[in-house]
């Protein structure tokens, strides 16, 4: 067989199919298997968040830590504590890296709440969801000359469609697809739509972040979730190199098979990682609230502690806006819970944060 070299690569590539796959290739036995495992992963943990005292609590956690592991993915580096503390702390100073997670999940809270509001997802709202992650009015690319190359060799492996019409037609084909109710499981569906809008690249900057955005956002559309509470860019991070295979696969070989096993793999581990978390977090909420009853009983308010839960990084502010104290007041709970050791107070700039220490390492697993 002829060995497709950098030219060959741009003629067969730059012609992106439209959707759907053939059925008998994306129905295999296997896939069918693998499906059974991760749908009833994937339904333990939406009917299981629901059991939380405030389903905030692991929004806010998981949003957070699948925007660091995304954007991880292309080199974006910052840590859990610079997330909170950028979040939680006025006017301090914040890195680049830092800056951009955090728009990565403004980003997946933009697209979250168009779906809510309007029931569905097109190919404006993704233009939207890149707009914010990226910071700019770039949208769908207009210049050819877009390429994918390998990161260690420099050479072309992927071109993706260059022509601004095409692009078009390509968008509009995956948001049909994205949509519509058929008889193919919505998680199989949501390995091949993730194919498809990595291979179409639409975008110059943030298809990859832009594109696992999607998967979550394709997760709530079809009711498999309530909130974007899947960490799946974990799963990728650990096997990355199978992720940028596996991909290549379905161009050269028409793998479909090997690609839609790793997504549905990666749901069930990802969701079976998040159940573990939910436990832990419910547990540790029942031992925080009986240390508080006991040791501190005039401190004790359930809606102080669910806020405490809610952001692992607080202030006095927060406790003044959501139950309508007093600055006196909030500062007399949060030392009281500090006393106990709940809490850890720490300067930043020249505000006092108070760090929910055991949610927090917890949250960091």
């Amino acid at each position: 067989m002829k060995k497709i070299n950098e030219v060959d690569t741009e003629k067969a590539f730059n012609d992106l199919p439209f959707l759907p796959p053939a059925k008998e290739k994306i129905e295999t036995i296997k896939v069918l298997r693998q499906l059974v495992k991760s749908s009833v992963a994937l339904a333990e943990l939406k009917g299981l968040a629901n059991t939380l005292p405030n389903p905030n609590i692991l929004l806010n956690a998981i949003i957070l830590k699948e925007a660091r592991a995304s954007s991880e993915i292309e080199n974006v580096i910052t840590t859990q504590d610079k997330l909170y503390q950028a979040l939680s702390a006025k006017n301090t100073q914040i890195d680049s890296a830092t800056k951009e997670v955090l728009r990565y999940r403004e980003a997946t809270l933009f697209g979250f709440h168009f779906i809510q509001k309007r029931g569905f997802l097109n190919t404006n709202a993704i233009i939207e969801t890149q707009k914010v992650l990226e910071e700019n009015n770039a949208g769908i690319r207009k210049l050819p000359g877009t390429a994918l190359r390998n990161a260690a060799t420099g050479k072309v492996i992927y071109t993706p469609p260059d022509d601004y019409d095409t692009i078009l037609r390509l968008m509009k084909n995956l948001e049909e697809y994205l949509n519509e109710d058929d008889d193919i499981s919505p998680l199989i569906k949501l390995a091949v739509q993730h194919y498809q809008f990595e291979s179409i690249h639409p975008f110059y900057d943030g298809n990859g972040r832009t594109g696992r955005i999607i998967n979550v956002l394709y997760l709530i559309l079809h009711n498999l979730l309530e909130s974007p509470i899947l960490y799946l860019s974990a799963y990728i991070i650990d096997n990355k190199a199978d992720y940028y295979r596996l991909l290549q696969e379905i161009r050269l070989k028409d793998n479909w098979e090997e690609w839609i096993l790793y997504i549905l793999r990666g749901v069930e581990v990802t969701a079976k990682e998040t159940i573990n978390q939910v436990q832990e977090i419910n547990k540790l909420f029942i031992r925080t609230q009986e240390k508080v009853k006991i040791e501190a009983e005039k401190s004790y308010n359930k809606e102080l502690l669910e806020l405490l839960f809610e952001h692992p990084y607080s202030k006095i502010d927060y406790l003044i806006d959501r139950l309508k104290i007093s600055r006196i007041t909030a500062s007399k709970y949060l030392k009281e819970l500090e006393k106990l050791g709940i809490l850890q107070s720490k300067k930043v700039w020249k505000e006092t944060l108070y760090i929910n220490t055991e949610l927090f390492d917890l949250l960091k697993k």
